[in-house]
């Protein structure tokens, strides 16, 4: 009885699993076939789930009438070079928050989280007008310049390095190390799931930023792939096969690097909730 009554439950929690995993691939389902139709199919009532011809109509649309090469160029490097630099400042910040003692250091860690209490949109008009004085409206270097530094990846990582024991570092003190070496060499690489997490969350928001390149720069090939799919959208008629061909071929990347380090993505964000 026991036996049965554990099948069913098992059954039963794998009905509820599918289901939640069919929810979740449904829309990217349905974005691939959408943009293998035409643009009539995509309108019709009832919706029509298959298409009837594969065409591949969108793609070529999205590749002509976009400088797509250029745009993904720019993505690319606006979000590596965001990841970097991020990586970089938030590891040191959040190291100093974590391991040293200097004055107002409490002082400045609140003033730091004091701006994840802010709404993102309050800093776009003093970014803007920093922009406009350095003179890089419509340049490359708008895309990353205000993404450099991030307060919640400084917290992640401060809150990785508070995890350390202290024995480690005292050990390379006395092996000869300074605090610099001390810090590359010993405290980084164990925290490497840290670093990992904060790089895909922060490459994530890089690819997928949308508000701020549509605001510093008008010229198409100067754009990221969000804001430039996003013009394609009419304001009568909308090409959906080619917006969904152009929303899969920006997805990729993101997939693939979230199936490269899923492992340390996970563990990074079980890590976030560490008492510090």
């Amino acid at each position: 009885m026991k036996t049965k009554k554990l099948k069913i439950s098992r059954i039963f929690i794998y009905v509820i699993l599918i289901g939640g995993v069919l929810i979740a691939v449904f829309p990217f389902l349905w974005m691939i076939l959408t943009s293998l139709k035409t643009n009539a199919e995509t309108m019709t009532i009832p919706p029509t789930i298959l298409p009837k011809k594969i065409r591949f109509d969108g793609y070529v649309t999205v590749l002509t009438k976009l400088p797509f090469l250029k745009i993904y160029a720019n993505t690319i490097i606006s979000s590596v070079v965001t990841v970097i630099a991020q990586l970089t400042f938030c590891a040191m910040a959040g190291y100093a928050y974590a391991r040293i003692n200097f004055p107002f250091k409490n002082f400045l860690f609140t003033a730091t989280l004091a701006v994840l209490m802010v709404p993102g949109t309050f800093f776009i008009l003093p970014q803007y007008r920093i922009i406009n004085k350095l003179g890089l409206l419509n340049t490359i270097y708008a895309l990353f310049l205000p993404n450099l530094f991030s307060a919640m990846g400084t917290f992640l990582l401060r809150q990785f390095f508070m995890s350390l024991p202290q024995e480690l570092e005292d050990a390379a003190y006395i092996d000869g190390c300074n605090r610099g070496k001390a810090f590359i060499k010993i405290m980084l690489p164990l925290v490497k799931p840290g670093l990992v997490s904060l790089g895909i969350l922060t490459f994530r928001f890089a690819w997928n930023d949308l508000m701020w390149p549509m605001i510093v720069n008008t010229s198409t090939d100067k754009m990221t792939l969000s804001a430039s799919l996003s013009f394609m959208q009419g304001q009568y008629v909308t090409d959906f096969p080619s917006i969904m061909a152009g929303a899969l071929m920006a997805a990729v990347p993101m997939i693939v690097l979230f199936a490269i380090f899923q492992k340390q993505f996970i563990e990074g964000v079980a890590h976030t909730g560490i008492k510090g």
